[in-house]
């Protein structure tokens, strides 16, 4: 009640009709609130529709004016030498010039511009069977253009190896959840087990195998659920121990996390020592600093630690280290006469495994032109350790680890003892290629992996040690044999 008039409440969310017996000044507000409320409607509508166009001319602008920005200054006309035109002036160029179009194209060929909204390699979106088609001739096209062995030509290549696989995928379908995904390089198989508990990746919680579809990588054992795979950024390990089969040999290079800007090297989130907004933890491998999402505190053995300090105690790494140790953990790739040649005066073991090396290489050509050796594989014994058989200066890590414990020189020297047993007394043939001696013409046959024997350098004649070296490491042999080419005339030549 105010000044002796009476008003009603009206609801103007409500249909005119739900109010009953309404005075003429209730009709007015109510139509007027249907009215508003009709075009609050259409605007809210159009709105959208003008955010979302807004939405995509700007993730198309972006990049379109970062290019533009990011070309080589040597590529800029002569109207930019004069000054720089205003911002409005710039914008309608980006899409209406054909010749700058084209010049941007060019300039992104060669490797003049960065992209950096370009989608990760092995990241194909709604695509056809028509348009990967058109692509994996494109990049055929490419490979042929490239320079040979060049970077670009083996991004290339893989570009191409993974288009080819999608185009698989789409000829042949599966079913809702196929059993084979490619992503960023990661060949993901859909795994059967339903007891095993394993955890996620990528958002870090238990994958129930009962209940959960899962998938593991078959090249670096990446483990995620099936819900997780399109939020995948991390390409995979084995692409880079496939290109760059070598170790980080500095202890624990730190840059510092003000180097990093305060972000995980990995997925740029920020962090910090104090724990806000997430923990900084350091990988000893690279020595860099990661989130706990990245670095799950696992623990490897360093190889830069194990060269240096003959050191084999586990260190904190993160995830993507300690899968790239694991792939590099078998493959040899350190030389350490070049990387540490003293070590071989402080580690007793490693002079008797280069010993035992030494003297598998000499029994190598006996195996070789032996039947029976042949038929017996007797070289399949060093399947795990192939590079045993190709050269003595070549360690993996797995070998050193080995090497340490005791577990080498224990199988390699059962092996070593086969080998020499095969040799000189179960092979007559390998018997007949053994050495007498021709300086003492005494003793039992030779051979050159005997621990009592010198070999000479130039005719690989075998002789006792203390023989050989009494006279003066003289070879007999080469003697003769230089005698020889003095004795005998040379050939007349045809006339």
């Amino acid at each position: 009640m105010f000044c002796g008039t009476e008003y009603t409440w009206i609801d103007f969310h409500k249909q005119p009709e739900t109010v009953a017996a309404a005075s003429p000044l209730q009709k007015i507000c109510n139509r007027l609130a249907s009215e508003t409320h009709t075009r609050h409607s259409v605007w809210t509508s159009k709105l959208s529709i003008i955010t979302d166009v807004a939405c995509e001319m700007e993730y198309h602008e972006r990049p379109a004016s970062f290019r533009q920005a990011r070309l080589n200054p040597f590529d800029r006309g002569e109207e930019e030498e004069g000054g720089t035109p205003p911002q409005d002036e710039l914008r309608p160029e980006l899409f209406s010039s054909e010749s700058r179009s084209q010049s941007l194209d060019r300039a992104m060929d060669l490797g003049l511009a960065e992209d950096h909204f370009s989608r990760p390699v092995g990241s194909f979106v709604a695509l056809d069977i028509e348009q990967l088609k058109m692509a994996i001739e494109e990049c055929k096209r490419l490979i042929l253009e490239l320079p040979e062995h060049s970077e670009r030509q083996k991004d290339t290549v893989v570009k191409l190896i993974h288009l080819r696989l999608k185009l698989q995928e789409l000829k042949d379908p599966e079913e809702d959840e196929p059993n084979l995904r490619v992503l960023l390089e990661h060949r993901f198989s859909k795994e059967k087990s339903k007891s095993v508990k394993q955890t996620c990746d990528k958002c870090s919680t238990i994958i129930w195998g009962l209940i959960q579809t899962w998938y593991t990588c078959t090249g670096c054992y990446y483990r995620c659920h099936s819900k997780c795979l399109n939020l995948i950024n991390k390409p995979c390990v084995r692409s880079k121990v496939s290109h760059k089969s070598e170790y980080e040999l500095s202890i624990c290079p730190e840059i510092g996390l003000d180097r990093q800007d305060y972000r995980c090297a990995e997925c740029r989130t920020p962090v910090s020592l104090r724990g806000v907004p997430s923990e900084a933890r350091q990988c000893d491998y690279t020595g860099q600093y990661y989130c706990s999402t990245c670095h799950w505190n696992d623990t490897a053995v360093i190889p830069a630690r194990v060269i240096h300090n003959w050191e084999f105690e586990p260190r904190k790494v993160c995830r993507s280290s300690m899968r790239y140790l694991a792939l590099m953990l078998p493959r040899p790739v350190l030389k350490l006469r070049e990387v540490n040649p003293l070590l071989f005066n402080f580690v007793e073991e490693l002079v008797e495994i280069r010993k035992l090396r030494q003297d598998i290489l000499l029994m190598k050509p006996y195996f070789i032109t032996c039947k029976e050796a042949m038929e017996a594989r007797l070289l399949l014994q060093l399947h795990d350790r192939q590079h045993f058989v190709e050269n003595n200066d070549m360690y993996s890590l797995q070998d050193l680890i080995d090497i340490s414990s005791g577990r080498l020189s224990c199988s390699l020297t059962e092996i070593h003892t086969t080998f020499a047993k095969h040799i000189k007394l179960d092979c007559d043939r390998c018997q007949a290629k053994g050495f007498m001696c021709e300086l003492c013409k005494e003793g039992d046959i030779l051979f050159p992996f005997d621990s009592h024997t010198s070999v000479c350098h130039d005719c690989s004649a075998v002789f006792h040690r203390d023989c050989f070296y009494d006279n003066s490491t003289t070879c007999p042999k080469c003697a003769r044999m230089t005698e020889r080419k003095h004795d005998d005339p040379p050939y007349p030549k045809d006339t």
